[in-house]
């Protein structure tokens, strides 16, 4: 590829500084992995800034800076012990990086008439919701391969670092499906779990659908003591229960559990439901009552076909909820009803085991297939409500 003509170069002023504070960014995860965050920082400004002042100012060849400064990092991540196609994928982007500033690419789907200020906010926000989303997500992600590690370890040995075969394992997945202690806990969860989910939607579908009526009196305080358990304190929550069912004497059964966590689910199918009541037409219903159908004929023929979406993210929400929920099962359950989370709590507290890390692992992956699930039926409810064209 020859060297390209740009129309508009950005001023060194502006684009040495801003390639610098991304290898300040990323020499901060590096630094930071060698034991000097500030070193890191350092390093990455100054050698990036040097990269891409000389790049455009000696070389001004976009493919031939991109190909130095990914040979550089291949050499810079061999020295370091980093992964060669980690820094070989960071050495292309930072050459791409340095030229889309310097030519002043970054402007061109933005409208011309930008002050340079709403145009560095334009990227401002992007790269600060980047940020918050990686340190989100970064820790769920370094779970993941961990759960493969072939020694007792919660961190990464040098055979992984090294992507030798021999540092990776099936042990603790095949510990977690052997062990009786683990298999009892998920029998009990997936006991609870569906039951739970089950009055929560009963429930919560109802509550949504009564409240959803401007005749109701005192409708907003009632909605407002129905979600509730999302805003209280889910400690508070827990004492609560305790003292309630031990009084009662729930506490302690599987009865006192599922209803707990039902309790805990209800606000989420109460507020999916209520959000997919805001687009319903009530005309539908009362032509049913004209045409002779009672309110439960009306219901389940007219009413719930439409409002399905919203009642199956609920019941989704709801099962997650207690299918992940520990705090309240430590306070009313008993070792009977020691569920999966329970487990995983107590071989953190008492017995480190690297299983809990197999166990993590897949209820992330069950919990990305309900989410996933959820988004395709909050776009199917919104087709069915004319929201969305496709």
């Amino acid at each position: 590829m020859a060297a390209l003509t740009p129309i508009f170069r950005t001023p060194v002023t502006f684009y040495v500084p801003v390639v610098a504070a991304a290898g300040a960014f990323a020499g901060l995860f590096v630094g930071t992995a060698q034991g000097s965050g500030l070193l890191g920082i350092i390093a990455g400004a100054a050698l990036l800034a040097i990269l891409a002042l000389a790049g455009t100012r000696l070389v001004d060849n976009e493919k031939a800076v991109r190909w130095g400064i990914v040979a550089l990092f291949v050499v810079g991540g061999w020295l370091i012990g980093g992964a060669p196609g980690l820094v070989l994928g960071l050495g292309w982007f930072f050459g791409w990086f340095t030229f889309w500033t310097y030519e002043g690419r970054y402007r061109a789907k933005l409208p011309p008439y930008l002050t340079q200020g709403q145009v560095l906010w334009h990227y401002a926000f992007r790269v600060i919701c980047g940020a918050i989303l990686v340190f989100l997500i970064t820790p769920i992600l370094v779970v993941m391969p961990l759960s493969f590690n072939a020694e007792d370890f919660f961190t990464f040995t040098p055979e992984m670092l090294r992507f030798d075969p021999a540092g990776y394992s099936l042990k603790h997945y095949r510990d977690f499906f052997t062990n009786d202690d683990w298999q009892q806990a998920l029998r009990n969860s997936v006991m609870i779990a569906p039951v739970a989910t089950f009055l929560s939607v009963s429930f919560g579908t109802l509550a949504a659908i009564g409240l959803s009526s401007e005749h109701v009196p005192f409708r907003r305080a009632i909605m407002a003591i129905l979600i509730s358990p999302m805003i209280v304190p889910l400690i508070i929550s827990a004492a609560g229960m305790y003292f309630f069912y031990s009084r009662i004497g729930l506490q302690g059964t599987y009865l006192g559990v599922v209803l707990a966590h039902a309790a805990l689910g209800i606000p989420f199918v109460i507020i999916t439901v209520t959000a997919t009541l805001v687009g319903f037409d009530r005309s539908l219903t009362r032509a049913a009552a004209n045409m002779g159908a009672d309110p439960v004929t009306t219901f389940f023929r007219v009413q719930m076909p439409l409002i399905l979406p919203g009642v199956i993210s609920g019941g989704l929400f709801a099962f997650i909820t207690s299918f992940d929920e520990v705090v309240v099962v430590l306070f009313v359950g008993s070792a009977g009803q020691k569920t999966l989370p329970w487990q995983m709590f107590t071989g953190l507290r008492e017995q480190i085991s690297p299983t809990i890390l197999a166990v993590a692992t897949i209820l992330v992956g069950i919990s990305i297939c309900l989410l996933t699930v959820v988004e395709m039926l909050r776009r199917r409810s919104e087709r069915l409500r004319g929201m969305s064209p496709s």
